[in-house]
């Protein structure tokens, strides 16, 4: 994949907040781990509620929540959107083949084996010292089909063979930006090579006012994928805040009625756009192409405080 990341702009001031409270009033036995990984400076906050539940930072940014003792619960609110995906992607509780561009701490390879058994599951993840650091300290479960590969997403998705996967997520982060060879119809069309028919893609994408990257890769998948939807908190969609929005496609008609109520229903609400609103929303933009890709927006600095 990409390298490490960032993104988490959905939750990201509120996990700092409370990872670093939890490392300065020692409010949790375990002590934080820090180490320098390809990405920057990785650190393992211990979450203060779940004994053996951590958050990963790279560079002060919140990337992962893992909770070994609960694969399952997913505690950014971006990561419970492709949990959603995850569990409709096929009948609950039957194996999947899935592909993850972007590891960080593996927690949603971790949620789809505890969710989905027998599924088996490639990372491609290109901070391979980020995935040392996590395999040591966050040990995955030894039953787990899970392979991890430290490769960059393209390159990793290459390797994948056609019509192989039931699901690809990307959610791939280069010093919080998307790298720009991850946001044009050339990859998506390797995406699609990979996929199954009737299978999911799922990517989370990131950006504030005035939307153009989003409007972009909405438009860009567009020519890949007949159906879409977006799933995304109504004040990012109203280009009101940076915030994270989940990009949902499929070559097959996608489950909307239950991606809508399950969007809804969460802690923080989300709005599902499709169809004519999705169109609307995009505004005429255009696809994106390698030779004209650039990076996503940065965030802005005050994201992260």
């Amino acid at each position: 994949m990409g390298r490490s990341r960032n993104k988490r702009s959905d939750d990201a001031q509120g996990a700092a907040r409370e990872a670093s409270r939890g490392s300065r009033r020692g409010q949790t036995s375990a002590a934080a781990v820090v180490e320098t990984v390809e990405g920057g400076l990785a650190e393992l906050i211990p979450d203060r509620d779940r004994p053996r539940a951590w958050t990963l930072l790279i560079d002060g940014a919140p990337q992962s929540h893992v909770d070994l003792d609960d694969p399952a619960h997913l505690s950014f609110e971006y990561q419970r959107r492709l949990g959603h995906v995850i569990d409709l992607v096929a009948p609950p509780g039957k194996p999947v083949h899935a592909v993850h561009l972007g590891g960080g701490a593996l927690t949603l390879a971790r949620y789809t084996a505890a969710t989905r058994p027998r599924s088996t599951q490639q990372v491609v993840e290109r901070d391979g010292a980020l995935v040392q650091l996590v395999r040591r300290e966050l040990p995955l479960d030894p039953n787990a089909r899970i392979r991890v590969r430290s490769l960059d997403a393209r390159e990793g998705l290459a390797k994948v063979p056609d019509g192989w996967a039931d699901l690809v997520i990307a959610d791939v982060f280069s010093g919080a930006r998307t790298p720009a060879h991850l946001t044009s119809v050339e990859f998506l069309t390797d995406v699609r090579r990979t996929v199954k028919p009737g299978g999911l893609y799922a990517a989370n994408l990131a950006d504030g006012p005035p939307l153009a990257h989003l409007r972009g890769q909405i438009a860009t998948a567009a020519t890949v994928f007949p159906e879409l939807a977006l799933i995304a908190d109504p004040t990012v969609l109203r280009g009101k805040r940076f915030g994270n929005a989940v990009l949902v496609a499929s070559g097959h008609p996608l489950p909307l009625a239950e991606l809508t109520r399950r969007a809804a229903s969460d802690p923080h609400p989300a709005r599902l756009e499709h169809g004519r609103q999705l169109t609307d929303f995009t505004g005429g933009a255009l696809p994106v192409l390698d030779a004209a890709a650039v990076a996503s927006p940065a965030p802005p600095a005050s994201v992260f405080r």
